[in-house]
């Protein structure tokens, strides 16, 4: 028998997870591990502005904050920081983060995810919103492209599978993303590679004489 059910709902969050460390994305939303560093307890404090629901009126821009987004066709849920309504009839989703703007894509994936909620849920197109980094107190526009588009669907079927197979994935190679994590000492990256090396070593001494 088929099961007809549809898959549970991926939190937008997993997919800045995910494309920032696949391990870190298992470890919390498979594993349901989460501890707080420096940088998470920084960034906690200067959100909480954005994780109250309600709204206010700018000129000809209304903003609305801790708005739910989700996606049937996608399986997505989580929300705004906050969405902007404009005169023009426009809506722009913008999203507050701690530091300053990073050169991975974890948080333009997360913008742009919930640009593609808002689309199916209001069926206006948003083809850009704003990353706003609370340390520089700087907004960075953020075009809502094909790419980013693409990268959010196979991110979201990418983080499906992994929890359904219930594997975690390996340390990334980044030391600098590795340094920032306050999974590090959950995760134990150095550790794990130091295993993986010393295998491929084992493997090597064993092989018979004349193997190539």
């Amino acid at each position: 028998m088929t099961d007809t059910n549809p898959p549970d709902p991926i939190p937008l969050s997993a997919l800045n997870q995910y494309a920032y460390c696949p391990r870190r994305c298992f470890l919390i939303h498979g594993e349901g591990e989460f501890t707080e560093n420096v940088h998470t307890v920084s960034g906690s404090r200067e959100h909480e502005r954005v994780d109250d629901a309600g709204y206010e009126n700018k000129a000809d821009v209304r903003v609305e904050y801790a708005v739910p987004v989700w996606s049937d066709r996608l399986r997505l849920t989580g929300k705004c920081d906050a969405l902007e309504s404009r005169g023009d009839g426009t809506i722009y989703p913008v999203e507050y983060k701690h530091g300053p703007k990073r050169r991975w894509l974890n948080d333009d994936l997360q913008l742009a995810a919930q640009a593609m909620c808002l689309e199916e849920m209001t069926g206006k197109p948003v083809p850009k919103g704003a990353i706003f980094h609370q340390k520089s107190r700087r907004r960075r526009e953020v075009m809502i492209d094909d790419f980013l588009r693409s990268q959010v669907v196979e991110t979201t079927s990418a983080i499906r599978s992994m929890l359904a197979a219930g594997v975690s994935p390996p340390p990334i190679e980044d030391s600098r993303r590795c340094g920032e994590c306050s999974l590090k000492p959950v995760c134990q990256p150095e550790l794990l590679r130091a295993e993986t090396h010393l295998s491929a070593l084992a493997e090597t001494l064993f092989e018979p004489e004349g193997a190539d």
